[in-house]
Protein backbone atom coordinates (compact mmCIF):
# COMPACT_ATOMS: atom_id res chain seq x y z
CA UNK A 1 0.00 0.00 0.00
CA UNK A 2 1.38 3.08 -1.03
CA UNK A 3 1.07 6.29 1.88
CA UNK A 4 0.49 9.64 0.45
CA UNK A 5 3.32 12.48 1.36
CA UNK A 6 2.94 16.06 2.07
CA UNK A 7 5.84 17.63 1.59
CA UNK A 8 6.86 21.16 3.55
CA UNK A 9 9.26 23.31 1.55
CA UNK A 10 10.31 26.87 1.61
CA UNK A 11 13.16 29.12 2.03
CA UNK A 12 15.62 29.06 5.16
CA UNK A 13 14.15 30.28 8.58
CA UNK A 14 10.79 30.58 7.89
CA UNK A 15 9.69 27.90 10.90
CA UNK A 16 9.70 24.43 8.22
CA UNK A 17 10.74 22.18 10.94
CA UNK A 18 8.87 24.04 13.60
CA UNK A 19 5.61 23.36 11.40
CA UNK A 20 6.99 19.61 11.24
CA UNK A 21 7.08 19.12 14.60
CA UNK A 22 3.92 20.97 15.54
CA UNK A 23 2.09 18.92 13.23
CA UNK A 24 3.91 15.42 14.30
CA UNK A 25 3.03 16.38 17.95
CA UNK A 26 6.72 15.47 19.11
CA UNK A 27 9.93 17.02 18.35
CA UNK A 28 11.84 15.08 16.03
CA UNK A 29 13.58 18.21 13.43
CA UNK A 30 15.99 19.98 15.18
CA UNK A 31 14.81 23.48 15.41
CA UNK A 32 17.17 25.89 15.78
CA UNK A 33 17.65 30.18 14.39
CA UNK A 34 21.05 28.87 12.43
CA UNK A 35 19.81 29.06 8.44
CA UNK A 36 20.49 25.62 6.63
CA UNK A 37 20.21 23.07 10.02
CA UNK A 38 17.76 20.52 8.04
CA UNK A 39 19.88 19.03 5.12
CA UNK A 40 18.57 15.58 4.82
CA UNK A 41 14.40 14.57 4.16
CA UNK A 42 13.17 13.76 7.70
CA UNK A 43 9.66 12.30 7.64
CA UNK A 44 7.24 10.88 10.41
CA UNK A 45 3.71 8.65 9.42
CA UNK A 46 1.15 11.23 10.56
CA UNK A 47 -2.72 9.90 11.20
CA UNK A 48 -5.37 12.60 9.77
CA UNK A 49 -8.50 11.55 10.15
CA UNK A 50 -8.95 8.13 9.26
CA UNK A 51 -6.46 8.27 7.04
CA UNK A 52 -2.71 8.22 6.90
CA UNK A 53 0.09 10.81 5.57
CA UNK A 54 3.76 10.79 5.34
CA UNK A 55 4.99 14.39 6.71
CA UNK A 56 8.33 15.56 5.32
CA UNK A 57 10.80 17.80 6.14
CA UNK A 58 13.24 19.52 3.58
CA UNK A 59 16.04 21.59 4.15
CA UNK A 60 15.60 25.53 2.57
CA UNK A 61 15.85 26.05 -0.65
CA UNK A 62 18.25 28.67 -1.70
CA UNK A 63 20.32 28.13 1.41
CA UNK A 64 24.22 28.49 1.13
CA UNK A 65 25.41 25.78 3.01
CA UNK A 66 28.53 26.24 5.08
CA UNK A 67 30.13 22.40 4.11
CA UNK A 68 29.50 23.43 0.44
CA UNK A 69 26.54 20.46 0.63
CA UNK A 70 24.34 23.00 -1.34
CA UNK A 71 23.77 20.54 -4.78
CA UNK A 72 23.36 17.70 -2.17
CA UNK A 73 20.38 19.26 -0.16
CA UNK A 74 19.09 20.54 -3.38
CA UNK A 75 19.01 16.65 -4.95
CA UNK A 76 17.25 15.43 -0.82
CA UNK A 77 14.59 18.74 -2.04
CA UNK A 78 14.24 17.33 -5.64
CA UNK A 79 13.54 14.17 -4.41
CA UNK A 80 10.77 15.16 -2.08
CA UNK A 81 8.77 17.02 -4.78
CA UNK A 82 8.83 14.46 -7.31
CA UNK A 83 7.23 12.19 -4.63
CA UNK A 84 5.19 14.87 -2.98
CA UNK A 85 1.10 14.11 -3.26
CA UNK A 86 0.48 17.62 -1.43
CA UNK A 87 2.87 20.24 -1.21
CA UNK A 88 3.32 22.45 1.97
CA UNK A 89 4.75 25.80 1.04
CA UNK A 90 5.75 27.92 4.59
CA UNK A 91 6.59 31.09 4.50
CA UNK A 92 7.00 33.87 7.38
CA UNK A 93 3.78 35.93 7.80
CA UNK A 94 5.67 38.07 10.28
CA UNK A 95 8.59 39.06 7.45
CA UNK A 96 6.19 39.24 4.16
CA UNK A 97 7.27 38.23 0.78
CA UNK A 98 11.23 38.13 0.44
CA UNK A 99 12.73 37.81 -2.90
CA UNK A 100 13.43 34.07 -2.20
CA UNK A 101 10.37 33.61 -1.48
CA UNK A 102 9.30 34.43 -5.00
CA UNK A 103 12.21 32.79 -6.40
CA UNK A 104 10.24 29.21 -4.49
CA UNK A 105 7.12 30.65 -5.82
CA UNK A 106 8.45 30.08 -9.53
CA UNK A 107 9.95 26.89 -8.57
CA UNK A 108 6.70 25.59 -7.77
CA UNK A 109 4.38 26.55 -10.64
CA UNK A 110 6.06 24.25 -12.58
CA UNK A 111 4.75 21.64 -10.57
CA UNK A 112 1.43 19.89 -11.49
CA UNK A 113 0.73 19.04 -7.76
CA UNK A 114 -1.62 20.68 -5.19
CA UNK A 115 -0.15 23.44 -3.30
CA UNK A 116 -0.93 25.01 -0.18
CA UNK A 117 0.40 28.16 0.92
CA UNK A 118 1.15 28.02 4.61
CA UNK A 119 2.17 31.45 6.78
CA UNK A 120 3.67 30.60 9.88
CA UNK A 121 4.66 32.61 12.69
CA UNK A 122 1.16 34.03 12.55
CA UNK A 123 0.94 34.46 16.79
CA UNK A 124 -2.02 36.46 16.55
CA UNK A 125 -4.84 37.67 14.12
CA UNK A 126 -3.31 41.40 13.78
CA UNK A 127 -0.39 39.74 11.77
CA UNK A 128 -3.18 37.97 9.29
CA UNK A 129 -3.83 41.52 6.63
CA UNK A 130 0.03 41.73 6.54
CA UNK A 131 0.10 38.07 5.70
CA UNK A 132 -2.46 38.08 3.43
CA UNK A 133 -0.22 39.44 0.96
CA UNK A 134 1.00 35.98 0.34
CA UNK A 135 -1.85 35.44 -2.03
CA UNK A 136 -0.11 37.59 -5.11
CA UNK A 137 2.12 34.47 -5.72
CA UNK A 138 -1.02 32.68 -6.83
CA UNK A 139 -0.45 29.50 -5.07
CA UNK A 140 -3.53 28.14 -3.35
CA UNK A 141 -5.09 29.26 -1.10
CA UNK A 142 -2.64 31.38 2.48
CA UNK A 143 -3.58 29.35 5.53
CA UNK A 144 -2.20 31.64 8.83
CA UNK A 145 -0.90 29.24 11.32
CA UNK A 146 1.59 29.47 14.25
CA UNK A 147 3.25 26.48 15.02
CA UNK A 148 4.31 28.38 18.75
CA UNK A 149 1.36 29.70 19.68
CA UNK A 150 -0.52 26.45 18.40
CA UNK A 151 -2.71 28.22 16.11
CA UNK A 152 -4.98 26.84 12.68
CA UNK A 153 -3.80 23.50 12.68
CA UNK A 154 -7.21 21.91 12.37
CA UNK A 155 -8.10 24.11 9.15
CA UNK A 156 -4.49 23.68 7.89
CA UNK A 157 -4.98 20.05 8.52
CA UNK A 158 -8.57 19.67 6.52
CA UNK A 159 -6.69 21.11 3.28
CA UNK A 160 -4.45 18.76 3.42
CA UNK A 161 -6.56 15.90 3.77
CA UNK A 162 -9.19 17.27 1.11
CA UNK A 163 -5.99 17.96 -1.60
CA UNK A 164 -4.83 13.87 -1.17
CA UNK A 165 -5.79 11.75 -3.59
CA UNK A 166 -8.36 9.64 -3.33
CA UNK A 167 -8.47 6.88 -1.14
CA UNK A 168 -8.12 3.21 -2.43
CA UNK A 169 -10.58 0.85 -1.34
CA UNK A 170 -8.05 -1.30 -0.14
CA UNK A 171 -5.81 0.74 1.84
CA UNK A 172 -5.80 -0.14 5.27
CA UNK A 173 -3.40 1.14 8.64
CA UNK A 174 0.28 1.23 7.34
CA UNK A 175 2.15 -2.02 8.33
CA UNK A 176 3.36 -1.98 11.19
CA UNK A 177 7.10 -1.77 11.96
CA UNK A 178 8.62 -5.63 12.00
CA UNK A 179 12.28 -4.31 13.69
CA UNK A 180 13.43 -0.57 14.55
CA UNK A 181 17.21 -0.82 14.11
CA UNK A 182 19.53 2.49 15.34
CA UNK A 183 22.30 3.13 13.15
CA UNK A 184 25.32 5.05 15.71
CA UNK A 185 28.41 6.07 16.05
CA UNK A 186 31.40 8.24 15.40
CA UNK A 187 31.60 10.66 12.56
CA UNK A 188 32.51 9.29 8.95
CA UNK A 189 31.73 5.43 9.53
CA UNK A 190 29.54 4.82 6.28
CA UNK A 191 26.18 5.21 8.44
CA UNK A 192 24.31 6.88 5.96
CA UNK A 193 25.84 5.01 2.99
CA UNK A 194 24.57 1.64 4.97
CA UNK A 195 21.06 3.46 4.81
CA UNK A 196 20.52 4.05 1.40
CA UNK A 197 22.08 0.42 0.60
CA UNK A 198 19.37 -0.98 2.99
CA UNK A 199 16.88 1.35 1.30
CA UNK A 200 18.19 0.92 -2.36
CA UNK A 201 17.59 4.71 -2.90
CA UNK A 202 19.26 8.02 -2.26
CA UNK A 203 17.33 8.36 1.14
CA UNK A 204 20.24 10.99 2.96
CA UNK A 205 23.05 12.82 2.03
CA UNK A 206 26.74 10.95 1.60
CA UNK A 207 29.62 13.55 1.92
CA UNK A 208 33.27 13.06 3.16
CA UNK A 209 32.47 16.48 5.17
CA UNK A 210 32.38 15.50 9.10
CA UNK A 211 29.28 15.78 10.08
CA UNK A 212 26.91 15.52 7.02
CA UNK A 213 24.11 13.91 9.11
CA UNK A 214 22.55 16.03 11.53
CA UNK A 215 18.94 15.09 12.87
CA UNK A 216 17.94 11.73 13.50
CA UNK A 217 16.22 10.20 9.98
CA UNK A 218 13.47 7.36 10.11
CA UNK A 219 13.83 5.18 7.07
CA UNK A 220 11.08 3.19 6.21
CA UNK A 221 11.94 0.34 3.59
CA UNK A 222 10.47 -3.34 3.19
CA UNK A 223 12.18 -6.85 2.59
CA UNK A 224 10.55 -10.02 2.29
CA UNK A 225 7.17 -8.74 3.26
CA UNK A 226 8.31 -7.10 6.06
CA UNK A 227 8.22 -3.22 7.16
CA UNK A 228 11.35 -2.27 8.99
CA UNK A 229 12.70 1.19 10.52
CA UNK A 230 16.35 2.20 10.27
CA UNK A 231 17.07 4.87 12.50
CA UNK A 232 20.23 7.40 10.55
CA UNK A 233 21.63 9.26 13.17
CA UNK A 234 24.19 11.86 13.54
CA UNK A 235 28.10 10.90 13.91
CA UNK A 236 28.46 11.32 17.66
CA UNK A 237 31.88 13.87 18.83
CA UNK A 238 32.75 13.75 22.50
CA UNK A 239 30.59 16.16 24.85
CA UNK A 240 34.01 18.69 25.33
CA UNK A 241 34.52 18.89 21.29
CA UNK A 242 30.89 20.20 20.34
CA UNK A 243 30.62 23.50 18.80
CA UNK A 244 27.11 24.27 18.67
CA UNK A 245 23.54 24.27 19.82
CA UNK A 246 23.01 21.93 16.48
CA UNK A 247 26.00 19.50 17.22
CA UNK A 248 24.46 19.11 20.74
CA UNK A 249 21.08 18.31 19.33
CA UNK A 250 22.18 15.94 17.29
CA UNK A 251 23.94 13.81 20.27
CA UNK A 252 20.80 14.74 22.02
CA UNK A 253 19.00 12.74 19.32
CA UNK A 254 21.21 9.91 18.67
CA UNK A 255 20.78 8.98 22.36
CA UNK A 256 16.79 8.86 21.86
CA UNK A 257 17.35 6.92 18.99
CA UNK A 258 19.06 4.13 20.53
CA UNK A 259 16.29 4.21 23.20
CA UNK A 260 13.38 4.02 20.66
CA UNK A 261 15.38 1.02 18.41
CA UNK A 262 14.86 -2.96 18.84
CA UNK A 263 18.35 -3.56 17.84
CA UNK A 264 21.24 -0.75 17.72
CA UNK A 265 24.27 -1.22 15.41
CA UNK A 266 27.64 0.83 16.56
CA UNK A 267 29.28 1.09 13.76
CA UNK A 268 33.30 1.35 13.32
CA UNK A 269 35.71 2.56 11.12
CA UNK A 270 38.21 -0.54 9.81
CA UNK A 271 41.03 1.87 9.63
CA UNK A 272 40.56 3.54 13.14
CA UNK A 273 40.98 2.33 16.46
CA UNK A 274 38.28 2.35 18.93
CA UNK A 275 38.05 5.84 20.64
CA UNK A 276 36.49 7.05 23.61
CA UNK A 277 33.35 8.27 21.94
CA UNK A 278 32.83 4.32 20.91
CA UNK A 279 32.98 3.27 24.47
CA UNK A 280 30.83 6.19 25.52
CA UNK A 281 28.51 5.37 22.71
CA UNK A 282 28.92 1.58 23.44
CA UNK A 283 28.16 1.89 27.67
CA UNK A 284 25.22 3.68 26.61
CA UNK A 285 23.51 1.07 24.52
CA UNK A 286 24.82 -1.26 27.65
CA UNK A 287 23.16 0.58 29.94
CA UNK A 288 19.74 0.41 28.22
CA UNK A 289 19.90 -2.96 28.33
CA UNK A 290 19.73 -2.81 23.90
CA UNK A 291 20.50 -5.85 21.64
CA UNK A 292 23.38 -4.78 19.88
CA UNK A 293 26.13 -5.44 16.55
CA UNK A 294 29.22 -3.88 16.31
CA UNK A 295 29.74 -2.52 12.75
CA UNK A 296 33.08 -2.79 10.99
CA UNK A 297 32.64 -0.94 8.27
CA UNK A 298 35.04 -0.57 4.94
CA UNK A 299 36.47 -3.91 5.65
CA UNK A 300 37.64 -4.04 2.02
CA UNK A 301 40.42 -1.28 3.15
CA UNK A 302 42.00 -3.94 5.54
CA UNK A 303 41.91 -7.18 3.45
CA UNK A 304 44.01 -9.47 4.42
CA UNK A 305 43.61 -9.15 7.59
CA UNK A 306 41.67 -11.61 9.42
CA UNK A 307 38.29 -10.68 10.78
CA UNK A 308 39.30 -13.07 14.00
CA UNK A 309 42.14 -10.17 14.65
CA UNK A 310 39.55 -7.68 14.62
CA UNK A 311 37.47 -9.52 16.75
CA UNK A 312 40.06 -10.22 19.60
CA UNK A 313 40.84 -6.15 19.79
CA UNK A 314 36.89 -5.50 20.26
CA UNK A 315 36.42 -8.48 22.66
CA UNK A 316 39.14 -7.40 25.02
CA UNK A 317 38.22 -3.25 24.24
CA UNK A 318 34.90 -4.25 25.52
CA UNK A 319 34.97 -6.92 28.10
CA UNK A 320 31.44 -6.60 29.41
CA UNK A 321 29.99 -7.10 26.13
CA UNK A 322 31.46 -9.90 25.34
CA UNK A 323 28.31 -11.27 23.82
CA UNK A 324 27.29 -8.89 20.83
CA UNK A 325 28.08 -10.08 17.84
CA UNK A 326 30.04 -8.87 14.85
CA UNK A 327 29.72 -8.28 11.50
CA UNK A 328 32.11 -6.77 9.32
CA UNK A 329 31.07 -5.18 6.02
CA UNK A 330 31.54 -2.86 2.88
CA UNK A 331 28.30 -1.01 2.88
CA UNK A 332 29.52 1.40 -0.23
CA UNK A 333 29.40 -2.05 -2.92
CA UNK A 334 27.08 -4.03 -0.34
CA UNK A 335 29.26 -6.17 0.96
CA UNK A 336 27.25 -7.85 3.84
CA UNK A 337 24.74 -5.10 4.39
CA UNK A 338 21.55 -7.75 3.74
CA UNK A 339 23.23 -10.11 6.37
CA UNK A 340 23.32 -7.27 8.98
CA UNK A 341 19.88 -7.40 8.49
CA UNK A 342 18.96 -10.71 8.92
CA UNK A 343 21.27 -10.93 11.95
CA UNK A 344 19.60 -8.01 13.71
CA UNK A 345 16.57 -9.98 12.92
CA UNK A 346 17.79 -13.13 14.87
CA UNK A 347 18.59 -11.07 17.80
CA UNK A 348 14.77 -9.70 18.01
CA UNK A 349 13.48 -12.65 17.94
CA UNK A 350 15.67 -13.59 20.76
CA UNK A 351 15.23 -10.79 22.93
CA UNK A 352 11.89 -11.17 22.53
CA UNK A 353 12.06 -14.95 23.69
CA UNK A 354 10.21 -16.00 26.85
CA UNK A 355 11.65 -19.12 29.14
CA UNK A 356 9.56 -21.38 31.44
CA UNK A 357 9.99 -20.86 34.98
CA UNK A 358 10.89 -24.15 35.54
CA UNK A 359 13.37 -24.32 32.77
CA UNK A 360 15.00 -21.25 34.44
CA UNK A 361 14.94 -22.18 37.87
CA UNK A 362 16.26 -25.49 36.87
CA UNK A 363 19.33 -23.73 34.96
CA UNK A 364 19.95 -21.53 38.51
CA UNK A 365 19.95 -24.09 40.82
CA UNK A 366 22.83 -26.07 38.42
CA UNK A 367 24.56 -22.54 38.53
CA UNK A 368 24.78 -22.35 42.32
CA UNK A 369 25.39 -25.99 42.88
CA UNK A 370 28.55 -25.44 40.51
CA UNK A 371 30.03 -22.32 42.11
CA UNK A 372 28.02 -21.31 45.58
CA UNK A 373 27.58 -17.75 46.14
CA UNK A 374 30.15 -16.39 48.61
CA UNK A 375 29.51 -15.90 52.55
CA UNK A 376 28.66 -11.78 52.28
CA UNK A 377 28.31 -10.08 56.35
CA UNK A 378 28.41 -13.28 57.74
CA UNK A 379 24.92 -14.68 55.98
CA UNK A 380 24.82 -17.28 53.24
CA UNK A 381 23.06 -15.78 50.34
CA UNK A 382 20.20 -17.93 49.14
CA UNK A 383 17.97 -17.38 45.81
CA UNK A 384 14.27 -18.93 46.40
CA UNK A 385 13.23 -19.01 42.89
CA UNK A 386 13.46 -16.97 39.53
CA UNK A 387 10.70 -15.98 37.12
CA UNK A 388 10.96 -14.20 33.71
CA UNK A 389 8.97 -10.68 34.10
CA UNK A 390 9.51 -9.28 30.49
CA UNK A 391 10.83 -9.19 26.94
CA UNK A 392 13.04 -6.80 25.00
CA UNK A 393 15.54 -7.29 26.85
CA UNK A 394 14.64 -9.86 28.91
CA UNK A 395 13.76 -9.33 32.31
CA UNK A 396 14.46 -11.73 35.24
CA UNK A 397 13.47 -11.16 38.94
CA UNK A 398 15.47 -13.06 41.47
CA UNK A 399 13.67 -13.50 44.85
CA UNK A 400 16.58 -14.10 47.54
CA UNK A 401 16.96 -13.72 51.14
CA UNK A 402 18.85 -10.09 50.72
CA UNK A 403 19.66 -8.72 47.81
CA UNK A 404 22.69 -6.90 48.89
CA UNK A 405 24.21 -10.23 49.80
CA UNK A 406 24.70 -11.51 46.08
CA UNK A 407 27.64 -9.24 44.50
CA UNK A 408 27.80 -7.80 41.28
CA UNK A 409 30.42 -10.36 39.90
CA UNK A 410 28.37 -13.33 41.14
CA UNK A 411 25.09 -11.65 39.70
CA UNK A 412 27.14 -11.33 36.40
CA UNK A 413 28.05 -14.96 36.65
CA UNK A 414 24.38 -15.68 37.02
CA UNK A 415 23.18 -13.67 33.93
CA UNK A 416 25.99 -15.26 31.61
CA UNK A 417 25.00 -18.35 33.01
CA UNK A 418 21.27 -17.49 31.96
CA UNK A 419 22.10 -16.55 28.57
CA UNK A 420 24.24 -19.84 27.75
CA UNK A 421 21.75 -22.27 28.37
CA UNK A 422 18.39 -20.39 27.85
CA UNK A 423 19.34 -19.48 24.34
CA UNK A 424 20.03 -15.49 24.88
CA UNK A 425 23.65 -15.73 23.70
CA UNK A 426 23.93 -12.79 21.86
CA UNK A 427 21.66 -10.23 23.95
CA UNK A 428 21.57 -8.45 27.28
CA UNK A 429 19.45 -9.71 30.23
CA UNK A 430 18.15 -7.26 32.63
CA UNK A 431 18.25 -8.85 36.11
CA UNK A 432 16.62 -7.84 39.66
CA UNK A 433 16.92 -8.80 42.67
CA UNK A 434 13.78 -8.90 45.33
CA UNK A 435 13.60 -9.65 49.00
CA UNK A 436 11.47 -12.78 49.85
CA UNK A 437 11.06 -13.28 53.53
CA UNK A 438 9.46 -16.84 53.64
CA UNK A 439 11.34 -19.00 56.16
CA UNK A 440 9.70 -22.27 55.95
CA UNK A 441 10.36 -22.26 51.87
CA UNK A 442 13.65 -23.59 50.90
CA UNK A 443 16.40 -22.57 49.03
CA UNK A 444 17.16 -23.65 45.47
CA UNK A 445 20.37 -25.37 46.95
CA UNK A 446 18.00 -27.07 48.97
CA UNK A 447 15.45 -28.22 46.62
CA UNK A 448 17.96 -30.16 44.64
CA UNK A 449 16.65 -33.56 43.47
CA UNK A 450 18.89 -36.49 45.24
CA UNK A 451 22.09 -38.11 43.89
CA UNK A 452 20.81 -40.98 42.00
CA UNK A 453 18.20 -39.07 40.16
CA UNK A 454 20.79 -35.84 38.47
CA UNK A 455 21.45 -35.99 34.97
CA UNK A 456 25.20 -35.47 34.60
CA UNK A 457 25.97 -31.71 35.43
CA UNK A 458 27.19 -29.44 33.05
CA UNK A 459 30.42 -27.30 33.67
CA UNK A 460 29.26 -24.05 34.61
CA UNK A 461 31.70 -21.15 35.17
CA UNK A 462 34.81 -22.15 38.01
CA UNK A 463 37.23 -20.27 40.12
CA UNK A 464 36.22 -17.15 38.02
CA UNK A 465 32.75 -16.77 37.19
CA UNK A 466 32.31 -16.62 33.96
CA UNK A 467 31.54 -18.44 30.84
CA UNK A 468 33.45 -20.71 28.61
CA UNK A 469 33.14 -19.25 25.02
CA UNK A 470 31.22 -21.00 22.09
CA UNK A 471 31.99 -20.40 18.53
CA UNK A 472 28.82 -18.76 16.83
CA UNK A 473 28.05 -18.38 13.98
CA UNK A 474 26.98 -15.28 14.39
CA UNK A 475 30.15 -13.31 16.19
CA UNK A 476 32.59 -13.28 13.02
CA UNK A 477 31.98 -13.67 9.28
CA UNK A 478 34.29 -15.66 7.30
CA UNK A 479 37.34 -13.39 5.94
CA UNK A 480 36.32 -11.33 3.15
Amino acid sequence: MTVPVAVIVGRPNVGKSSLFNWLAGRRIAIVDPTAGVTRDRVSTLLPLDSRYVELVDTGGIGVADVDDLTDQIERQIALALDSADVILFVVDGRAGILGLDEEVARRLRSIDKPIVCVANKCDTESVEPQAAEFHKLGLGPVVYVSAQQNRGREYLSRLILERLPPADRKQEKPKDVALKLAIVGRRNTGKSTFINNLAESERVIVSEVPGTTRDSIDVRFERDGLTFLAIDTAGVRKKKSLQNDIEFYSLARAERSIRRADVVLLFFDAQSKVSKVDKQLAEYVFEQHKPAIFVVNKWDLLTPLPTGKMGDYLRKTFPSLDYVPMAFITAKSGKNVHAVLNLAQHLHKQASARVTTGDLNRVLREAIEASPPPMRQNRRPKVYYATQAGTNPPTIVLFTNGPELLDNTYQRYLIKTIRDRLHFNDVPIKLYLRRRQRAEQPSLEETAPPPESKSPKPKIGGRKHGRTKTNRAAEVWKDI
